[in-house]
């Protein structure tokens, strides 16, 4: 009745129920949180937990307190790679990279069955937040993100014109309003995970952040170069030596030196832009002894533009782990370290382009690394982005998970793939990918779980590796590798026991070997392709990517 005191009994069982769940918000979620953190055009090498002279401390306090993978592997190139990491497949078969005369590539459109990460983790309660490069098809709201900021503008890194929040288009920044990408995604980050730790702790979350340092143009703030200011001018050749020696230390590698390729420069001939960017432009990884004294010193000046811009990387990294530690939640969080594919020896002006007299590093320069100090970055392996060699498909893989790992500091030597990354994340968040999308049946994902190498001396294994990219293509099976440059070169064959530096060709010597191998690698390649042919959009098949990329497009 209207007025009747409630029973004590009802009373005290609402205060046990808002107590029990003030203790749950307390808690937090039991399903562990995931921060995939992604670097762009970062060499093997250039993190100082991986034998490098960048100052990394937050990167190599993830690695002291977790695991890192020597032998990950990655796509070669930017937008394939993304689409493996938030797919689980190759990105040919989900028409994100392009078969010769196929579907596919930098605009082609994913198939149904073939969701993100994001829309797979929605249904198991996680809310999920990108920052920074996106390079996927579609918007990230529409593909399961509850927040986004993405940069369009890849030319420009202390002023953006091409950016939005939420998929909503922002005004164009300022120069000198101490804008810098870098900065600006782990700012767009922890505001995510601030609201996350206010309005949702009982969820668990997904944090995507996607630098794009140290990709050109080679931009940093002035204080962090001149960290580096002359560290380099002893050359490349002293860079791939002394990061070597402490690389066989640390275990990282069981190999020799790879041979620097005198003869090979970037990928694309942009021979124009080479000779009026600076006296000191080289466009061939000569002997540093034979370059010049304004030669040394501008390329030395570009490693350490390069060099700073990984340190303000990490640098924004730790301020993202702070927000994460401050919220109570690093114990049971997930954080992945890896990048999209090899240094780059690329050299091109974009953009606003390199203004004569601009200061190497500011925003009116425009300036690349170039194949010289690629060579080190990529230390100890061959060639560069956009090759299938190790140079251009290896990468620093760091994962720590305090309430996951209980291993600390160890290496893990079994070979993994950017297609690992969604089984594993499923894993821990104990879902599976749907079976069938719109009646369909999905096919089989090509990714295995890594959470088993997490466990002590624990490891992963793959029937194959496979990877295609701009008729460069490569097959490993076990510790065996074939690799070819090109559609017209021959198949070379490596024994990666000890040979990562692709130093002894066994091709003549093993022909058998090669053709089994070889038979394999077409057998998937005609796999992928029927995937990537099944329910095409209508236009998708009139050229590799629906349309015509130019020069500067096809060297993103």
């Amino acid at each position: 009745m209207r007025g009747m005191k409630r029973p004590i009994s009802f009373l005290l069982l609402l205060v046990v129920l808002a107590f029990s769940s003030a203790s749950l918000r307390a808690a937090g979620p039991a399903k562990p949180n995931v921060l995939l953190i992604l670097a762009d055009d970062m060499g093997y090498s250039d993190a100082g937990c991986y034998g490098g002279d960048v100052r990394t401390p937050n990167l190599d306090s993830l690695a002291a307190n977790g695991l890192r993978f020597t032998q990950f592997y990655n796509t070669a190139r930017c937008w394939p790679s993304r689409a493996a990491i938030l797919t689980g497949y190759y990105a040919q078969a989900v028409r994100r990279d392009a078969f010769p005369g196929g579907p596919g590539g930098a605009r082609g459109e994913r198939p149904a069955w073939a969701p993100l990460l994001s829309t797979m983790l929605k249904p198991l309660g996680y809310r999920s937040y990108q920052s920074g490069k996106w390079h996927v098809d579609g918007k990230p709201t529409e593909n399961g993100f509850d927040h986004s900021y993405v940069v369009d503008d890849h030319n420009h890194n202390f002023s953006v014109s091409n950016h939005s929040e939420d998929d909503k288009p922002l005004p164009p920044v300022k120069l000198g309003d101490g804008y810098y990408t870098s900065t600006a995604y782990a700012d767009h980050a922890i505001k995510c995970l601030k609201e996350h730790a206010e309005k949702f702790s009982t969820q668990p979350f997904f944090s995507y952040l996607a630098f794009t340092v140290p990709h050109f143009p080679l931009q940093a703030p002035p204080e962090d170069i001149a960290r580096y200011k002359d560290k380099y001018l002893k050359g490349w050749e002293v860079a791939r030596e002394d990061r070597f020696a402490r690389q066989k230390k640390a275990g990282l590698v069981n190999t020799t030196l790879s041979a620097i390729e005198r003869e090979v420069g970037p990928p694309y001939p942009f021979k124009g832009d080479v000779t009026k960017i600076h006296p000191g432009e080289v466009d061939r990884p000569l002997p540093w002894t034979e370059l010049t004294t304004v030669q040394r010193e501008f390329q030395a000046e570009k490693m350490a533009i390069h060099a700073a811009m990984v340190d303000r990387m990490d640098q924004e990294i730790g301020r993202v782990l702070a927000q994460i530690k401050a919220m109570g939640a690093a114990e049971n969080t997930l954080v992945i370290f890896l990048s999209d594919n090899g240094a780059s020896a690329e050299i091109m002006v974009r953009g606003g382009g390199n203004a004569p007299g601009a200061v190497p590093g500011s925003a009116d320069s425009f300036l690349c690394l170039g194949p010289g100090f690629s060579s080190a970055s990529n230390t100890p392996f061959r060639r560069h982005k956009t090759w299938v060699h190790e140079g251009g498909i290896a990468t620093s893989f760091i994962v720590q998970w305090p309430k996951g790992i209980a291993a600390r500091g160890e290496l893990r030597h079994n070979p993994a793939h950017l297609i690992d990354i969604v089984p594993t994340v499923l894993d821990i968040a104990g879902g599976k990918r749907a079976e069938s999308v719109d009646g369909k049946p999905v096919p089989p994902a090509p990714g295995k779980s890594l959470v088993p190498a997490f466990a002590k001396d624990g490891a992963v294994t793959h029937d194959y590796l496979w990877w295609m990219h701009e008729k460069n293509r490569a097959l490993r099976v076990g510790d065996w590798k074939i690799v070819a440059a090109g559609a017209d070169s021959p198949w070379e064959l490596y024994d990666l026991t000890t040979d990562r530096a692709e130093a002894k060709n066994l091709a003549a010597k093993q022909s058998e070997r090669v053709k089994e191998m070889a038979a394999v690698w077409t057998k998937h390649t005609e796999e992928f392709r029927a995937l990537a042919m099944q329910d095409l959009p209508p236009d998708a098949g009139e050229k590799p990517n629906g349309k015509k990329k130019n020069k500067a497009e096809a060297a993103e």
